[in-house]
């Protein structure tokens, strides 16, 4: 397996394989029209121009993805996804340190997940962040907001 920056002309395959993933979401919250399931190559192509796309792969095959971008001192990351017959092997953890380690100058890194998506909260507790918000997004949908600060936040 190996991680690398995802290339251009790997967004066709992200955004498939994003598509995939977030269906399992979309049961979830009993709502398809969620923008992972809604963004266009084009839309993606845009995120690529402003964010850093991180992918794993196995045997040529892009089986995980994660994105970031650090606005002002924050790290924004999303849209980890990882290849069902990948999971529980560590590859989200694995893409997370990925991305964190490359905004070492981030004071702190945000997320979010839907308050449903047990598995997503149990691997981002475990990786340290901690919940510092919710939101309310309709009757079937709250927003939970996590945090980890950094050593850089003393800078």
């Amino acid at each position: 397996m190996q991680i690398s920056f995802a290339k251009f002309e790997d967004l066709p395959e992200i955004l498939s394989l994003q598509k995939e993933c977030y269906i399992e979401e979309a049961e979830l919250y009993e709502d398809f029209n969620i923008p992972p399931l809604t963004q266009t190559l084009e839309e993606l192509q845009t995120d690529y121009s402003k964010e850093k796309i991180i992918k794993i792969e196995s045997e040529g095959k892009i089986i995980g993805s994660v994105r970031g971008q650090l606005l002002q001192h924050s790290c924004q990351i999303g849209r980890l996804i990882v290849d069902k017959k990948f999971r529980n092997k560590g590859l989200g953890k694995q893409l997370m340190n990925a991305i964190e380690s490359e905004f070492i100058t981030a004071k702190r890194f945000e997320l979010f997940t839907g308050h449903k998506s047990e598995r997503n909260l149990y691997l981002y507790k475990k990786l340290g962040y901690k919940i510092f918000d919710k939101k309310k997004v309709n009757d079937k949908l709250t927003f939970i907001f996590l945090e980890k600060n950094t050593t850089n936040a003393a800078q």
